[in-house]
């Protein structure tokens, strides 16, 4: 799991282009959006993409990506649960 989470924040970085940001930056548990980290719907969009295609994953209702979106830790926990 730690692998996990250690790779989502260097996919995170690279697929949002996060310049001033480094992987010991994001804490498991710190918010992803808003206040967070700062990620926006656009973000949202493109770590929806990065689930389908880093992981098999296909989320068809947005609404499911709020709770998964939240912390590394919520996006990890989901990725081991749903990986194809």
């Amino acid at each position: 799991m730690e692998n996990l989470k250690k790779e989502l924040k260097e996919k995170i970085i690279e697929n949002l282009n996060l310049e001033d940001i480094e992987v010991a930056d994001i804490k498991d548990d710190d918010v992803l959006f808003g206040d967070g980290l700062g990620l926006d719907s656009i973000d949202a969009l493109e770590l929806i993409v990065m689930l389908d295609k880093d992981y098999g994953i296909k989320l068809t209702d947005p609404k499911q990506g709020k709770s998964i979106f939240q912390s590394i830790n919520t996006m990890a926990d989901y990725i081991t649960e749903n990986r194809k």
